[in-house]
């Protein structure tokens, strides 16, 4: 009897732990920031010239698709899937419902005009196919998003958007 009892407390015990589980690594995946879209194929000919290149036409758009929480995206990285990668180093508030374009190339990162510049003239995303993640502060991801050419890359409202 003792022995059965046991095993029913261990498996109560190992249901426990596997229900309270999967809510803790659910949450490590929420956030109020996603990738809305990307434009990864910069019309024209490719270029990263800082000059006269076209890499500030290449951009991830990052929404706060919280209704209440204000984000400072200090800290967040974004990532592609072969380690190409920008941090934002700068405070830079979204508040709730507002997004910020990460544009490649050089200019003045602006709150008004929800822009951020990576201040690197190589292009970032592949033009065929690529996956971007998105990371908190904390390392955990707030978000992934994968496209393929297709012809377009519907943003999370479902709206076509991005693509040239």
């Amino acid at each position: 009897m003792r022995i059965r009892l046991a095993a029913i407390t261990a498996a109560a015990a190992g249901t426990l732990i596997a229900l309270t589980a999967v809510p803790a690594q659910a949450a490590e995946y929420t956030s109020a920031l996603k990738i809305r879209g990307v434009q990864y194929d910069a019309p024209g000919s490719d270029s990263n010239s800082c000059s006269t290149g076209n890499t500030k036409d290449e951009y991830l758009t990052v929404k706060n698709y919280s209704s209440s929480k204000t984000v400072n995206l200090k800290g967040y990285v974004v990532e592609d899937a072969v380690g190409n990668f920008f941090e934002f180093t700068a405070n830079h508030y979204l508040q709730p419902g507002d997004y910020v374009k990460l544009r490649g190339g050089n200019g003045s990162d602006s709150d008004a005009k929800n822009v951020v510049y990576r201040d690197n003239c190589n292009f970032i995303w592949n033009n065929d196919k690529d996956t971007i993640y998105l990371y908190k502060p904390s390392g955990s991801r707030a978000d992934v998003h994968s496209y393929t050419k297709s012809g377009s890359d519907p943003d999370r409202n479902g709206y076509i958007k991005f693509h040239s």
